[in-house]
C-alpha cells in the first residue's frame, strides 16, 4: 500500500510536533513546515532550525523538513509542491501554525498584536487551504482528502483580556464550515479540533500574560482536572486525516477535557 502523504504547519513544537510524530509513526509521509523564526510582534520565542531538524531526524526519510511561514502564500504552495514530487500525491493539509498575544483588554491591544493573530492564526490557516486544496482536488476520484485545522477552546468560550485570540480563533471555525461547502461532493472534507489546556509553549505564554507561575492553573478549566498532553490532541488530528472519519465535515471536536459543555 501506497503511503499516505501530508502537510502539517507549525510542526515543530507542541501540537503540531505529536500530529508529526502520530502521523509518521501510522505510516504517513510527511513535509513538517515551520517558520522557523522569531515575531517582533509577540513576546516569547518561536519555534527554531534545530527543532525542526531534530523532529525530521526522529523518521529519517519519512518526514521531511521544509522552512516556510504561513504568511506567505507562495512558500506555502512551494511546500506542498514539494510533499507531492517527493511523495508522489497529497492526502491531507493540517494547519497547526499559531501564536498566542493578549494580557490587555481589548482596547489597550497594540495593533501589531492584533494583526499577528489574524495574519499567522487565520490568514495562515487560509493560505494552507488555498495552497493544499488543488493539490487534493487532483487526486482522482473517488478522493478521501482531508483538511484539518487547529482551532482552540476560546473559539467557543470568552477568556478575559484574550479577545484577539477569541476572535482569531472564531474566524478559523468559520473558515472550515464555509470551506466544507466550497468542497461539496470533492470527497474532501474540512474539519477543525479545538483544544482544551494542553501542556505547550503557548499556554506557558498564556500564563505568563495572566501572570500566574504555572500552567497547572489552567487544569481547573477541564472537568478532566488536568492539562492535556500534545499527544492526546494529535491523536484526534490523527484519526481526523484517516478514512474512518469520512462522516465528520464542517464542524469542530471539542479535544478539551471538557471545558466547553
Amino acid at each position: 500500500m501506497t503511503a499516505r502523504v501530508a502537510v502539517v504547519t507549525g510542526a515543530t513544537r507542541g501540537i503540531g510536533a505529536a500530529v508529526v510524530h502520530r502521523l509518521a509513526w501510522a505510516g504517513w509521509s510527511v513535509v513538517a513546515v515551520d517558520r522557523c523564526a522569531d515575531d517582533p510582534r509577540l513576546d516569547y520565542p518561536l519555534a527554531t532550525r534545530r527543532q525542526l531538524t531534530a523532529l525530521a531526524e526522529a523518521h529519517p526519510d519519512t518526514v521531511l523538513p521544509v522552512v516556510a511561514d504561513v504568511q506567505d502564500p507562495a512558500a506555502l504552495r512551494s511546500a506542498v509542491a514539494f510533499a507531492a514530487s517527493s511523495f508522489g500525491r497529497l492526502d491531507a493539509a493540517v494547519g497547526a501554525a499559531a501564536v498566542m498575544s493578549g494580557g490587555k483588554p481589548l482596547w489597550d491591544m497594540d495593533d501589531r498584536q492584533w494583526e499577528a493573530l489574524f495574519d499567522i492564526d487565520v490568514r495562515g490557516v487560509a493560505n494552507l487551504a488555498r495552497a493544499a486544496v488543488p493539490a487534493l482536488l487532483r487526486r482522482p476520484r473517488p478522493r478521501s482528502g482531508r483538511f484539518v485545522t487547529l482551532a482552540s477552546s476560546a473559539a467557543h468560550h470568552g477568556m478575559t483580556q484574550l479577545a484577539g485570540y477569541n476572535a482569531a480563533m472564531h474566524a478559523v471555525v468559520g473558515l472550515i464550515k464555509g470551506l466544507a461547502h466550497d468542497l461539496r461532493g470533492s470527497g474532501i472534507t474540512a474539519t477543525a479540533v479545538s483544544p482544551g489546556s494542553t501542556r505547550t509553549d503557548m499556554l506557558t505564554e498564556t500564563a505568563r500574560l495572566y501572570g500566574l507561575d504555572t500552567v497547572e492553573l489552567f487544569a481547573d478549566h477541564q472537568p478532566l482536572g488536568r492539562l492535556l498532553a500534545p499527544n492526546e490532541v494529535a491523536a484526534v488530528v490523527t484519526w481526523l486525516c484517516g478514512a474512518d472519519s469520512a462522516a465528520v465535515n464542517g464542524t469542530v471536536i471539542h479535544a478539551d477535557g471538557g471545558f466547553v459543555p
